[in-house]
């Protein structure tokens, strides 16, 4: 009865599958997919599972899988086996490689496997990439069977993070099938895992497989305020592989009343991280996108405006363009940087920015609120314009603060006039002639910086 239901089941698979592509035909632009098979032939694989020893459940199933592919040019597969040649678990070979017309010789090998040995999946997996044909536009896809994976000849998740990083596979599916004891410890690191604890997923989930290489996700993201409404707009974004970190997609979120934001066509094997490039960035990890569906995907991302600029008065002097740092508040890790004027988005929080003035100004919590413009004026600098006697001097400028003088800056000193914009505030310079070493030299004078003023010295 069981046979009976597994051969029904993967009848209904092959059919639905042939019926799809009967009404839209594979075209000849057809993304191709090369799909390899890598089978347990362990002595386990005797066992006896419901209907009949996994080995036969298997091969019965995998051949009527081949049979519903076979109209299907733009899928190529191949079979890698472990675990057949001998009883020394060292046994794996690539049987049948990818090639054109090879279902007959996929049928053949299939049919005549014997379990013969243990354990080597590790060794096989550490083998699949050069299973591969060299097509930089082709979807690698990498399925194990097996009823265990033990680690009798390396680490498989070790052996996985190494073809994870290649960049050639998009995705690695494993299958274990029979009891649940053999995989107490599921190998998630190696692939994406099923458990068949009965016969009649085994079809079902090898179908949703072949399935998986067929069709898109669709994904459309909705930016949402701290009010669930989505009116944020014109954020880029980037979604990465989870796995191997390459850019895959790029675009730049738009909302509108007037058009909706655009849907983006992923490949559903890939498990992807999204990064806004808010300030600081939001990211999602491991998003998976279901074949054939559209997914709308909401993100909280609110956010405000933050603008710095210096009163509108005419100075006698150039006015410095500005560099303002800006901190997630009580974080030391630079954020942004911005000039004077302009006007830039962060998310909704508390920032602290630092101003590279002479000397620095900085400001604690500042708030920047949803949907607002934190707009803010600094103070309007002033120039000290210094005259120094005419050899070379070694001086600095320190501003008189109440916890004591604080260094701004140094003097040049081959430079006898020089001109520096200030803050406004008290100042003391210190000079002291290069060629003289007695502190009696030391020169010093206390001097006020006012707004849109130039204050001059005289150091003789």
């Amino acid at each position: 009865m069981r046979r009976l239901l597994i051969t029904a089941l993967l009848l209904a698979a092959c059919g639905l599958h042939t019926t799809a592509h009967a009404q839209t035909p594979p075209s000849a632009q057809q993304q191709k997919t090369n799909l390899l098979l890598i089978l347990d032939c362990s002595n386990s694989m005797w066992d006896k599972w419901q209907s009949d020893s996994k080995i036969k459940v298997t091969q019965q199933v995998l051949l009527r899988l081949i049979d519903s592919i076979q109209n299907q040019p733009h899928i190529s597969v191949a079979l890698r086996v472990f675990g057949h040649l001998n009883n020394n678990h060292l046994g794996t070979q690539l049987e049948v490689p990818f090639e054109p017309d090879n279902l007959y010789k996929l049928r053949s090998k299939i049919k005549t496997l014997v379990p013969n040995g243990g354990c080597t999946a590790a060794s096989a997996l550490n083998g699949s990439l050069n299973d591969f044909p060299r097509d930089p536009n082709a979807r690698n896809i990498i399925l194990i069977i097996t009823d265990g994976l033990d680690e009798c000849d390396g680490d498989i998740c070790q052996v996985a993070q190494h073809i994870n990083q290649s960049g050639a596979i998009v995705q690695t599916f494993i299958l274990g099938i029979g009891s649940p004891s053999n995989f107490q410890n599921p190998p998630d690191c190696a692939g994406r895992f099923t458990l068949l604890s009965h016969e009649e997923r085994y079809a079902e989930t090898l179908y949703q497989i072949f399935l998986l290489s067929d069709q898109k996700a669709r994904l459309t993201l909705h930016l949402l305020d701290d009010n669930h409404q989505p009116y944020e707009t014109d954020v880029p974004i980037a979604l990465f592989d989870h796995s191997t970190h390459t850019l895959r997609h790029s675009t730049i979120h738009h909302f509108s009343t007037d058009t909706p934001p655009d849907t983006l066509t992923l490949d559903p094997l890939i498990t992807y991280d999204i990064t806004l490039a808010t300030k600081p960035p939001t990211q999602l990890t491991a998003q998976h996108f279901n074949p054939g569906q559209h997914t709308r995907l909401e993100i909280t991302a609110p956010q405000g405006s933050l603008r710095l600029h210096l009163p509108n008065k005419r100075t006698p002097f150039q006015l410095p363009q500005y560099t303002v740092l800006v901190r997630r508040h009580a974080d030391p890790a630079l954020l942004a940087t911005q000039q004077l004027n302009d006007k830039v988005h962060y998310l909704a929080g508390l920032y602290d920015i630092d101003i590279l003035s002479l000397p620095v100004i900085h400001l604690d919590k500042i708030a920047i609120r949803v949907g607002s413009d934190t707009d803010m004026q600094i103070p309007l600098p002033g120039q000290l314009a210094l005259t120094k006697p005419p050899i070379p001097c070694s001086g600095s400028i320190f501003a008189l603060q109440p916890e004591g003088p604080k260094w701004v800056c140094d003097l040049d000193p081959e430079n006898i006039n020089e001109r520096i914009v200030l803050m406004p505030g008290n100042y003391m310079v210190v000079l002291r002639p290069d060629d003289d070493t007695d502190y009696d030299a030391v020169q010093t004078a206390n001097f006020t910086i006012r707004s849109a003023q130039q204050t001059g010295i005289t150091i003789e």
